[in-house]
């Protein structure tokens, strides 16, 4: 499982395992965990990055329906987890 470092806002870094990716309605989405195994925290992050810029911008998806939508994807991929 990939491991990415995450630089937020803060300049704080964090890093997370990368689950799966998808793509939906043209937009990249990722789901990370805090843990390699086990139940974690996890979250649905989804890529806004401009074309002109070296790395890749994500944020975390808060609207309830997108994030429903793409939480369906994702447990259809992985059909080992639940998303809640």
């Amino acid at each position: 499982m990939e491991k990415i470092k995450f630089t937020l806002d803060t300049q704080e870094c964090v890093e997370f395992y990368v689950l799966e990716q998808t793509k939906l309605s043209g937009n990249q989405y990722i789901l990370v965990t805090d843990t390699q195994e086990g139940d974690g925290e996890a979250l649905i992050l989804k890529e806004i990055s401009r074309q002109d810029l070296k790395e890749s911008i994500y944020e975390i998806v808060d609207d309830d329906t997108e994030m429903s939508a793409v939480a369906a994807v994702f447990e259809n991929l992985l059909e080992d987890i639940e998303l809640t």
